[in-house]
């Protein structure tokens, strides 16, 4: 017998699905999520300093590659 016993299947992220039922209630939860990751990021520069910035740049270079293919799209 498995340690689970219900018939759901499993969701890959349920915190995504949480924050977007949230963002799709009221759109300023989008304001608090930007406040809440650009605290973060300070917090881990000022732990891990440049190396935490830096790696959330690269992190960052495919959400901006896709930004700029859909902004020069006619």
């Amino acid at each position: 017998m498995s340690v689970s016993t219900t018939n759901t299947a499993a969701t890959p992220f349920p915190v995504l699905g949480h924050i977007a039922r949230d963002v799709s209630r009221d759109i300023n939860v989008v304001f608090y999520l930007l406040t809440i990751a650009l605290t973060a990021l300070v917090l881990a520069v000022k732990t891990w300093g440049l190396v935490a910035l830096t790696l959330t740049a690269v992190a960052l270079v495919p959400v901006i590659f896709v930004l700029l293919i859909w902004v020069t799209l006619p």
